[in-house]
């Protein structure tokens, strides 16, 4: 009963900080809801952390982070911060050696380095530490940390010693539970050669999705809801079924066990069986993809509810009324939709990692032989 009462407090002080901020800036200045929405989820040049100030004397705070490209001038290697703040008639903005950010609202390259050569757009070759790829080399360190420092453990003592306590021995008995129950069972005496590979993939999908919903640096990057990040994922087990499969698992899909009419002289199901290979790495690719970028979505919209209603949005009318009201809605639903995204992080690196580890059980598993 106590906690419920704290927890209960700390709601009502959330929603009453929300209120007289959200009314206090309806007088100052307007809120670009798409903006937050985007700017959080899309991939940037530089990381925005916060603004301070009121409009007219507004101070951003970012990070800016290095630039490495390689244009039709050679290599160029600068700070983000060598970018103009304001923007250009055309929504661009414009950088040194002829570079240019162009408009999330361009027809092509959005939000993408261009060099423009008399009048004429060249993609350079980029390397540039982006948000995401710095979000990704924090994810891949705490990864290694939280990795290495159990098996440091292990390392120095014996296997009749008392169990560890503490994180290391969370982390033990964390890898353990998914390693014998998903790993294990699955691929049985096949489990060491693959174990390695899927406990990194669940670990690091795990952190990285709990990151992302930290709404301050080292967190708030949306690695997981970048579809590039993914693809890596989805295409790495591809390669490791396929490459590593059976004889039994490739007759199967040219020559599988069905009436011959379905083979020849149309061949109906190998032609499935080969579109079946490439559809299982995309449905690990989109729905990894799209469970966490719906899940950030919505949580930033339920906030910008309470803007929106308070008349800060663009072309949106004051009503405090309306405001009150739908500030108690959003934050009620915003702390459940926390809630609801931290289950959500352990359910989807959970569901890749296990689907993965039935994929490529399949193309190793030979199959029952049935006497006449």
């Amino acid at each position: 009963m106590k906690l419920f009462r704290q927890h209960l407090c700390l709601i009502l002080l959330l929603l009453a900080s929300c209120q007289l901020y959200a009314r206090d800036m309806s007088q100052k200045a307007n809120v670009d809801v798409k903006e937050i929405l985007w700017g959080h989820i899309k991939d940037s040049y530089e990381w925005h952390i916060t603004d301070i100030g009121e409009k007219e004397h507004k101070t951003a705070i970012v990070l800016h982070l290095p630039i490495i490209v390689k244009t039709t001038t050679g290599w160029h290697i600068f700070s983000s911060s060598q970018f103009e703040k304001a923007e250009d008639p055309e929504a661009d903005r414009i950088g040194p050696y002829n570079l240019v950010i162009k408009s999330g609202n361009a027809s092509t390259h959005p939000n993408k380095i261009v060099e423009v050569v008399n009048g004429h757009e060249i993609v350079p070759w980029d390397f540039s530490i982006t948000k995401t790829v710095c979000v990704l080399f924090i994810n891949a360190i705490i990864l290694l940390l939280v990795i290495l420092i159990p098996a440091r453990w292990c390392k120095k003592h014996k296997l009749d010693d008392p169990a560890p306590k503490g994180f290391i021995g969370l982390m033990h008995m964390f890898i353990q539970s998914i390693y014998e129950d998903v790993v294990v069972a699955s691929l049985g005496k096949e489990a060491p050669k693959y174990g390695a590979w899927l406990l990194s993939c669940f670990f690091f999908i795990f952190i990285s999705n709990l990151m992302g919903i930290l709404p301050f640096p080292p967190g708030g990057g949306n690695l997981t809801g970048n579809i590039a990040c993914t693809f890596f994922f989805g295409a790495t087990t591809f390669l490791i079924t396929n490459f590593t499969g059976t004889k039994e698992y490739w007759k199967e899909v040219f020559w599988p066990e069905v009436p011959t009419w379905l083979k020849v002289p149309v061949p109906l199901m190998p032609f499935i069986e080969l579109f079946g290979i490439f559809t299982k790495p995309m449905a690990l690719i989109i729905r990894l993809f799209a469970n966490m970028l719906a899940g950030h979505a919505i949580a930033l919209a339920l906030t910008a509810v309470i803007f929106i209603m308070y008349g800060i949005a663009e072309n949106a009318a004051v009503n405090w009324v309306a405001g009150t009201s739908f500030s108690i809605v959003s934050v009620l639903m915003g702390v459940f939709m926390m809630l609801l995204e931290l289950l959500v992080c352990y359910i989807q690196a959970l569901v890749f990692t296990m689907l993965s580890t039935v994929f490529i059980s399949l193309a190793h598993v030979h199959p029952h032989k049935h006497e006449a």
